[in-house]
C-alpha cells in the first residue's frame, strides 16, 4: 500500500488551531458559574482519554469513512443503560507513515493538510475538538486534540513539552518516536467556584504521550527491543547536557566517539552516551552515583604534565532533572502507542500455513494465535516496554490486509455483500499479527482505569487497522505531582541510561532528513517534476540565447 498523495486533494490546514493561548480562553466552568450561581459545581475526579494509533501507509484518509468509524468509538455507551455517553476530554492520535517520505522529512508545513483531515474526521461526532499540538519526527506524528483546550497547558512554563528520537537509517525519522508532555487542569476559576460550595480544590494531572514506529519484518525482534531502548535513552523533553555541571569533561568511554553496545537496531554505530556507567546493558539509570572528570582550574601549583582533574558526582537534584526529562517521569502518566511491529513468528509463513480466522468455531480462531504474540512474550520477560501495562487484547490481528476490489474471495465476503464492508483477505507473505498497540504506565502512587481496547474496521487506504484505547486518568491536586506518605516524590527506575548527546545527534539527523526530503521531493512528486521542468526550460532558453538567439 502507499504511494504519493496529491496535495490538492487534501483539506486545508487553516481550520485547525495548532497553538492555544490559554491566557485568553474563557473557561466553560467560569461561564457556567456566572449563569448558575445557585447550582453546586462538582469538579471531575478523572479525565477521559482516547488514544488511537494508525499506520496511514502514506495515504490520505477518506474523511467521511474514517470519521464514521471514529464517531462510533466516541459515542459508544459502556453502561448500556441508555445514558448519554461521556466524550473523551482528550484524543491523542499516533500516526505512522502519515505522508510520503519527502513531505514528512521536509517538515510540518507539508503535513498541515494531513493533520487537518484527521481533525475533520474526529469532529464527525458533532463536538468541536481543537488541535492543541501536532508534532512529527520523520514519518511518525502525534496529534493532541481537546474538547476544552484551555484546560491543557504545558508541563513547563505553560508550553507543551516536545521530544523526539530517530532510529531509522543514519538516525533519521523513517523509523522513530515523538512525544508530547502536557498538564491537564480543571482551571483555577472552576476550582474557586467549586470551593465556595464544598471546599474542592483545583484538580490537575500530567500526561506523556509517545507515538512510535518500530523496526519491521518478522526476524527483527531484537531490533524492535533495541528501538524501545533508544526511545527510553534518547527521547528527552529537554537537553540533557544542560543538566551536567559546568566545565565537565566526560571520560573517554563516555564521549561521542566511545563505542558502546548497539541499541539502535540498525547495526554498528557510535552509541549513545550514558549518564550512569554500568557493565550491564539493561541496568537501571541512576542506580549508582554518576562520576565525571572535571578540570581543576584553581590548582596552579600542579605540573602541566600531571592530570589536573577531580571527580564530581551528580547531585540528587541533577539526577532528578535528568530522569524528569525522560519519558519515565515519576509524576507523569505515560501512554505509548504506535505500529510496534511485533509479530507472532520470527520467520515468514511457509506456503499453506493456517492463518487466523474470525470464525469462533474454527480451530484457527484468532484468539488461539495470541499466545505467540512477541510483544507480550518480550514484555513479560523484561526485555521491552519495561513497567508498561496493556489492556486485554480481544480484537483480531491488525496487519497485514490486502484490500480487494470486490467481495469474491474475501474473508468477509458476506459482510462485504450485505453490510458494505471493505472486502479483504490476509496477505499471504506475512503472518497476520497484532502490530498496532497502546500501552500505558500510571504515575507513581496512582492507577489508570482501563476502558475499551479495540480496533476500527478495515479501510481502503491502508493495510493496517486502527487501534484505540479509552482510559480514565486520575486527577490529583493543583500541582499534579504524586508524593509518598513521607512527602517525597517516588522515583521510577529507568531500564536503560539517558543519552546525554541525544539532542546533538537529533540535530545532525535532522539536517540529513532535509537533504533526503528535498531530493525525494524533486524526483518523486508533481512539485518536483514542475521544478525540474522549469529548470530545464530556463537552461535551454539561456543556452539558446547565449548561442545567438533573437539575433
Amino acid at each position: 500500500m502507499g504511494g504519493i498523495v496529491k496535495r490538492d486533494d487534501l483539506p486545508a490546514a487553516a481550520d485547525i488551531t495548532i497553538d492555544i493561548d490559554v491566557t485568553t480562553s474563557s473557561s466553560p466552568e467560569s461561564s457556567n458559574n456566572n449563569n448558575n450561581n445557585n447550582n453546586e459545581m462538582k469538579l471531575p475526579k478523572a479525565v477521559e482519554v482516547l488514544v488511537l494509533t494508525f499506520n496511514c501507509a502514506k495515504n490520505a484518509i477518506d474523511v467521511p469513512v474514517f470519521g464514521g468509524h471514529l464517531r462510533g468509538v466516541l459515542l459508544e455507551q459502556d453502561g448500556g443503560g441508555g445514558e448519554l455517553p461521556e466524550l473523551p476530554e482528550l484524543v491523542v492520535m499516533s500516526l505512522q507513515e502519515i505522508a510520503p517520505l519527502s513531505y514528512s522529512f521536509l517538515g510540518e508545513w507539508f503535513l498541515g493538510g494531513y493533520y487537518a483531515a484527521f481533525g475533520e474526521a474526529l469532529n464527525f461526532a458533532g463536538r468541536k475538538y481543537t488541535l492543541v499540538k501536532g508534532k512529527n519526527v520523520g514519518m511518525t506524528a502525534v496529534l493532541l486534540f481537546a474538547l476544552h483546550p484551555e484546560r491543557v497547558v504545558g508541563g513547563g512554563g505553560g508550553v507543551v513539552e516536545e521530544g523526539e528520537v530517530g532510529f531509522g537509517a543514519a538516525d533519521m525519522g523513517n523509523k522513530g518516536a515523538v512525544g508530547l508532555r502536557v498538564r491537564y487542569s480543571t482551571g483555577a476559576a472552576a476550582a474557586a467556584a467549586a470551593a465556595t460550595s464544598d471546599g474542592q480544590q483545583e484538580q490537575a494531572t500530567e500526561m506523556t504521550f509517545v507515538a512510535t514506529h518500530l523496526a519491521a519484518m518478522e526476524w527483527n525482534l531484537k531490533k524492535r527491543n533495541a528501538n524501545w531502548r533508544s526511545i527510553v535513552s534518547g527521547l528527552t523533553f529537554g537537553n540533557p547536557l544542560g543538566v551536567l555541571p559546568r566545565g565537565v569533561v566526560l571520560p573517554a568511554k563516555l564521549t561521542r566517539t566511545g563505542v558502546l553496545p548497539d541499541r539502535s537496531g540498525v547495526g554498528e554505530r557510535t552509541q549513545p552516551v550514558v549518564v550512569d556507567s554500568s557493565e550491564e546493558e539493561d541496568a537501571p539509570l541512576l542506580s549508582a552515583p554518576s562520576t565525571f572528570s572535571v578540570s581543576d582550574d584553581n590548582n596552579n601549583n600542579k605540573n602541566e604534565d600531571e592530570e589536573t582533574t577531580t571527580t564530581t558526582v551528580l547531585t540528587p537534584e541533577q539526577k532528578r532533572q535528568l530522569q524528569d526529562m525522560s519519558i519515565f517521569k515519576p509524576g507523569s502518566h505515560l501512554f505509548v502507542a504506535g505500529d510496534l511491529n511485533y509479530r507472532i513468528s520470527s520467520t515468514t509463513p511457509p506456503p499453506g500455513s493456517a492463518f487466523p480466522s474470525f470464525d469462533t468455531g474454527s480451530e484457527n480462531y484468532y484468539m488461539n494465535f495470541l499466545a505467540r504474540d512477541q510483544l507480550t512474550q518480550e514484555r513479560l520477560a523484561g526485555r521491552t516496554f519495561h513497567g508498561m501495562s496493556e489492556a486485554e487484547v480481544t480484537f483480531g490481528p491488525t496487519y497485514k490486509y490486502d484490500v480487494l476490489e470486490g467481495p469474491e474471495g474475501a474473508e468477509n465476503e458476506m459482510g462485504a455483500r450485505q453490510k458494505g464492508e471493505v472486502p479483504w483477505r490476509f496477505a499471504g507473505h506475512r503472518w497476520p499479527a497484532w502490530t498496532d498497540r497502546v500501552l500505558y504506565s500510571a504515575a507513581e502512587g496512582t492507577e489508570v482505569e482501563a476502558g475499551r481496547y479495540g480496533c476500527l474496521p478495515v479501510v481502503r487506504s491502508s493495510d493496517h487497522r486502527a487501534v484505540f484505547f479509552r482510559a480514565r486518568v486520575p486527577l490529583t491536586g493543583a500541582g499534579g505531582g504524586v508524593k509518598t506518605e513521607a512527602g517525597v516524590e517516588e522515583r521510577k527506575k529507568l531500564p536503560v541510561d539517558i543519552d546525554v548527546y541525544s539532542w546533538d545527534r537529533r540535530q545532525s539527523a535532522r539536517r540529513r532528513e532535509l537533504v533526503v526530503g528535498l531530493l525525494a521531493l524533486v524526483w518523486s512528486t508533481r512539485e518536483g517534476a514542475v521544478f525540474l521542468g522549469t529548470v530545464v526550460m530556463v537552461g535551454m532558453g539561456w543556452w539558446w540565447f547565449a548561442r545567438g538567439g533573437f539575433f
